[in-house]
């Protein structure tokens, strides 16, 4: 009689172990998969240091390639000519609402593998598998080994974290260095009775402690927030030895102080900070205020990138569903008597999330949801512990079942937004031009944003003659008119760029649509109409193209 078949069951670890293996794998996979979006193109521009030679478009055609040139690092020859480059840099960053660091890092990786779309996402990818690392220390410290798996797991295919993953902005180092940095401050504490102390060990932990805070507060100002964080979890774990704590603290900060001295007093002179207020009565203000909040927690933990085509209703949703799946991990950790890790839980996620809200109220601002959460993501890793927590100390029966559940909805919702989601709009407007590439061609566009303008620069092909033309939706047909009067026999084909959301401006009205229309047909057939579409109303384009009429 044959035996029956001895089938090894994987173990929870091994599944973890996978699904970490999985996010690295989509990261790799994925780092050109896309375009570079609105931002991620000034991330360019300013890392190229060239910010300050850049020019909105006015009322005459100018030569596209001029644009591109500012895409690339500037000629240099010899050192001289790349310490003007760093200091260009420093100086186009005064009208940003950003620290330096992560510009500076995009520079030098810029200058080492060049300016593809491969190329910058690498390094934000590589914090971002950093940041899963930090996830599983933190953990491994509170928790397991498990718990520590389980946390790297859960951040590395998180829908909201994934995004940014895959950003060229600074908020996957910001993740990395707010981990890295609760996570030296753990080691450097105490937590259970006899831990041996080793003095080398605790120097090098010292040092990376003060290297996170610092790096921290020159990639985005609000790590000030997550520094109030790392207070109070002296004061919870360590508070006999609040005093060291606090030196490495005040070290940190200090380090910055020439930057805040000459960056940040520019910054805040140029600072447009009345895009973040509303002119709502109080109570108006304040239900708003609460919306942000829990929108921030929906998109987060759930929605991720696809808030930006679902209604805010959606987000409001998901966010009250998660606040409820926070509220009842916390009343049954307490219930567990597991309050100590509660605390931590709740100081690593949701205080931070309450003290920026409180900072909103009182300031009469509304950076909460500005970006859909971006600002604030700092606390999704907190709020992700937390259900760790949960899971590893209190869910007793239902562990297992609602693991598999938590990992099988986050990759789904993941795999999806990066698989059935456009995100080659430009590449399209490349391969019309493409198809008669040296057809001296104009390209009338009704938004003058940066964004707009250096996407079509980045896109497509240098070496044909492009000219562009860009204004403002109410002047677009009054600009166009002498331009083909005094350049009639010039343009061979036009291609009338009509943004669905100019950003600087409004959108066409059907009347404006007609005059540029009108401005056309004097003198070109139309040929074709196309409409591209993105992940977002930014992406949207309606794209006619034109002929000229040959009799």
């Amino acid at each position: 009689m044959k035996k029956p078949l001895n089938i090894k069951v994987l173990s929870v670890e091994s599944i973890l172990l996978a699904v970490i293996a999985i996010a690295v794998f989509i990261r790799i996979i994925n780092l050109g998969s896309r375009e570079f979006w609105y931002d991620e193109v000034l991330s360019l521009l300013l890392s190229t240091g060239q910010k300050v030679n850049y020019k909105s478009p006015e009322d005459l055609p100018v030569i596209l390639a001029n644009y591109t040139a500012l895409l690339k690092l500037p000629i240099e020859n010899g050192l001289k000519d790349s310490f003007q480059t760093l200091e260009q840099l420093l100086k186009g960053l005064v009208a940003e609402p950003h620290p330096p660091l992560f510009f500076l890092e995009q520079h030098f990786w810029l200058r080492w593998f060049g300016n593809s779309e491969i190329a910058m996402r690498s390094l934000v990818v590589l914090f971002s598998i950093g940041a899963m690392g930090c996830a599983y220390g933190i953990g491994r410290r509170l928790l397991s080994y498990r718990g520590g798996l389980l946390f790297a797991a859960l951040l590395g295919i998180n829908p909201y974290f994934l995004f940014h993953s895959l950003n060229v902005r600074m908020y996957s180092s910001l993740v990395f260095w707010t981990l890295l940095s609760t996570w030296s401050l753990l080691k450097l504490m105490p937590l259970q009775a006899r831990e041996n102390e080793n003095p080398k060990r605790k120097i090098g932990w010292i040092v990376i402690l003060m290297s996170a805070i610092t790096a921290g507060f020159l990639t985005f100002y609000y790590f000030a927030c997550w520094i109030v964080v790392l207070a109070i979890l002296v004061l919870l774990l360590d508070r006999r030895r609040w005093w060291q704590y606090a030196i490495y603290f005040i070290v940190s900060i200090a380090i910055t102080t020439p930057w805040l001295l000459w960056g940040t007093r520019q910054q805040l002179r140029n600072a447009d900070l009345d895009r973040f207020t509303a002119s709502e009565g109080a109570i108006a203000a304040l239900f708003q205020h609460l919306q942000e909040f829990i929108q921030v927690l929906g998109i987060q933990l759930f929605i991720g990138d696809w808030v930006s085509i679902l209604p805010p209703l959606a987000a409001t949703i998901a966010g009250i569903i998660a606040t409820l799946i926070l509220v009842g991990c916390s009343i049954s950790l307490w219930r567990s008597q597991q309050r100590q890790l509660l605390a931590i839980g709740l100081t690593l996620g949701i205080f931070p999330l309450i003290l920026m809200l409180l900072l909103d109220i009182f300031t009469g601002k509304f950076t909460l949801g500005f970006g859909w959460g971006r600002s604030v993501i700092f606390v999704l890793p907190g709020c992700l512990f937390l259900v760790v927590i949960w899971l590893e100390r209190s869910a007793k029966k239902w562990q297992t079942p609602a693991i598999f559940v938590v990992l099988i909805l986050y990759l789904s919702i993941s795999v999806a937004d990066l698989t059935l989601r456009p995100r080659w709009m430009f590449h399209q407007l490349a391969e019309m031009v493409n198809q008669q590439p040296q057809t001296p061609t104009l390209i009338v566009m009704n938004s003058p944003a940066w964004g707009h303008v250096l996407r079509l620069a980045y896109y497509l092909p240098p070496s044909s003659p492009l000219s562009l033309l860009v204004q403002k939706s109410d002047t677009l047909a009054p600009t166009l008119t002498p331009t083909l009067v005094e350049k009639s026999e010039k343009y061979q084909r036009i291609l009338w760029l009509d943004s669905a959301r100019p950003v600087w401006g409004k959108p066409s009205t059907e009347e404006q649509k007609k005059q540029v229309q009108q401005v056309l047909e004097n003198r070109f057939d139309l040929q074709d109409t196309q409409s591209l579409t993105g992940t977002w109303e930014l992406d949207n384009f309606t794209v006619k193209v034109y002929r000229r009429r040959t009799d």
